[in-house]
C-alpha cells in the first residue's frame, strides 16, 4: 500500500483504481479502447468521519487497504504523487469486498 501525503477531510476517502484484467475469461486481450473504467479500488485514505446534527462525530466504516466497489462515475479524478487517484465520500461506496 503506497503512502500518500494527503489527509482527506470529513466523509472523503482516497482511492486508487484497480485495473482489471486484459483477457477474458475465454483468453480474448480487451484493446483499451474499448475498455472501461475499473469500478474497483483500494482506499489509500480516509478522512476522520461527518459530524451529525449534534456535531458528534460519526467515523467512517471503511479504512485504508479496504478493497471496495464504487460507482461507474463516482468521484472526483486528482493526479497526487504522480498516481492518478479519485478522492469521493463514503456515500459512493457500493460495498468492501472481503
Amino acid at each position: 500500500m503506497a503512502k500518500i501525503k494527503f489527509r482527506p477531510l470529513h466523509d472523503r476517502v482516497v482511492v486508487r483504481r484497480i485495473e482489471a484484467d486484459e483477457k477474458t475469461k475465454g483468453g480474448i486481450i480487451i484493446p483499451d479502447s474499448v475498455k472501461e473504467k475499473p469500478q474497483e479500488g483500494e482506499i489509500l485514505a480516509v478522512g476522520p468521519g461527518a459530524r451529525d446534527e449534534a456535531g458528534k462525530l460519526t467515523p467512517l466504516d471503511v479504512k485504508a487497504g479496504d478493497r471496495i466497489l464504487f460507482g461507474k462515475w463516482s468521484g472526483t479524478e486528482v493526479k497526487l504523487d504522480g498516481q492518478d487517484l479519485l478522492i469521493m465520500k463514503e456515500s459512493d461506496i457500493m460495498g468492501v469486498i472481503a
